[in-house]
């Protein structure tokens, strides 16, 4: 059974985005995918609680090809750059919920919001 999407994303370069109080007030029930590296992960930005580390390449086309497709994923990177061509791979999968969070974790961070500093939540 589809779900109604909770997000109403602005599309930035054919890339559907959220910004990062858009993201916070929904953050417990979307899917949060975080696709740095690992060292980026646990690094200076650290990561967003309850994210799942799923680096670019095969990790992320093997869970987009496992995933549910009408689950709503959030993807974040370090600026917005990667995790927007995480989106878009994403939805020419045939995931319509799927968004970009906005500036990434420079943004998350510049607002202060809270981050986990270890690799809790990795995979």
């Amino acid at each position: 059974m589809a779900t109604k999407q909770i997000f109403n994303p602005v599309f930035v370069d054919d890339v559907p985005e959220i910004t990062p109080e858009d993201f916070k007030a929904y953050k417990g029930s979307v899917t949060l995918i975080d696709v740095r590296r690992p060292e980026e992960f646990v690094g200076e930005l650290s990561h967003i609680k309850g994210a799942r580390l799923i680096t670019l390449g095969p990790d992320l086309e093997n869970f987009l090809n496992t995933h549910d497709k009408n689950d709503e994923i959030v993807f974040v990177c370090r600026s917005g750059a990667r995790s927007g061509r995480a989106t878009l791979q994403s939805r020419a999968m045939g995931f319509s919920k799927s968004v970009n969070l906005q500036g990434g974790m420079l943004l998350w961070n510049d607002r202060k919001y809270p981050v986990e500093k270890k690799g809790e939540g990795a995979k």
